[in-house]
């Protein structure tokens, strides 16, 4: 099939099956603050890729920080999502001990540099209310120090693709072969990463001291099967979801491995299981946008109920580093940025 005919037929298929947003961000900087876990650190324990607007800050308090007044761009494509949306990095670890940024790649039909594709799912065809995010709204899903299979929240996993057209397509995300820990194989096509948040909020607090307590997953069956939410947080949110490409391609030299043929890659705050996978999210849309896209039922990339500005306008939108250092780009480090004990 076709590259374009295979890229229609797989957004057919979801748009039939959820109703969905789904556009590309670009990369607005990496840099090592954290200023939803760490604010104020500079620098943060360990490195992220960022996107969104560029109001992101070292420190970013709820409601006191609102970022469609104090952001001036955003790297992502509808111009009303001045959001910030990150996650952590990946590393290779040559057999020589030396550190190298594995870099991003756009993913299929988008046309920007880098960063992440994010989706806004507003979930299978009903007539539910969903309620968009309030100012201040922010989470978090993941654990960056965890270490067990088990404790991977649902929707969050690797796919190891054949080739970079992705084909065969392999699937809802997290389904099929997809995998809670780093690929342990080389990847034809690199990787694609997905980080899914809960769905269901308390309807109460924009924030909470771990930044997890607010939201939940529903009560019942999941949010994809139309599942309600529990009493406790009775309020249905869009599900946010990224999906990062990771180009580990120029690491497929098996020669460069660990002698003993273990997987070599880590996330840049040490852990090379990948069962640290997480991502953090602050919302950021103007006005009431988001809300519009929500009741508008707003598929793709292309809301009429939204502005959306030029790829090259995206791709223009970009921040330069609090912490001034090098992440290991386009040469190789004698450790992680930070120097993160390694698991």
């Amino acid at each position: 099939m076709q590259l374009k005919a295979f890229l229609a037929a797989t957004a057919a298929q979801l748009v039939t099956a959820q109703e969905l947003m789904r556009f590309g961000c670009s990369q607005l900087t990496f840099d090592r603050i954290d200023p939803l876990v760490n604010p104020g650190s500079l620098p943060s324990p360990h490195m992220h890729q960022l996107i969104g607007g560029n109001s992101l800050n070292v420190s970013m308090p709820p409601v006191e920080h609102d970022p469609p007044t104090k952001s001036t761009c955003t790297s992502c494509t509808y111009s009303e999502d001045f959001s910030n949306y990150w996650t952590a990095n990946v590393y290779f670890r040559a057999r020589n001990n030396t550190f190298k940024k594995v870099p991003l790649v756009t993913n299929l039909g988008l046309r920007v540099k880098g960063g992440m594709t994010v989706y806004y799912i507003r979930g299978y065809q009903s007539s539910a209310k969903v309620t968009a995010f309030k100012p201040g709204f922010r989470m978090l899903v993941g654990d960056p120090n965890n270490r067990d299979a088990s404790k991977v929240p649902p929707g969050l996993c690797f796919r190891c693709e054949a080739n970079m057209e992705q084909n065969p397509f392999g699937g809802a995300p997290c389904t099929g072969s997809d995998t809670k820990y780093f690929p342990k194989s080389t990847c034809g096509g690199g990787w694609r990463v997905t980080v899914t948040f809960p769905t269901c909020w308390d309807g109460k607090n924009v924030d909470t001291p771990d930044h997890k307590s607010h939201v939940t997953y529903p009560a019942r069956g999941t949010f994809e099967s139309g599942g309600a939410c529990p009493s406790t947080h009775p309020v249905k949110i869009p599900q946010v979801m990224y999906e990062v490409m990771f180009d580990t391609r120029q690491f497929n030299n098996k020669a460069e491995w660990p002698a003993d043929g273990s997987q070599p890659f880590y996330w840049s705050h040490g852990d090379n299981t990948g069962y640290g996978i997480h991502g953090d999210y602050v919302f950021g849309w103007k006005g009431d946008a988001l809300q519009r896209a929500m009741d508008s039922k707003c598929a793709g990339d292309n809301c009429r109920a939204l502005q959306r500005q030029s790829d090259a306008q995206a791709i223009a939108c970009t921040k330069s580093q609090f912490a001034h250092e090098d992440i290991g780009e386009n040469s190789w480090l004698p450790t992680l940025p930070g120097d993160p004990a390694i698991f």
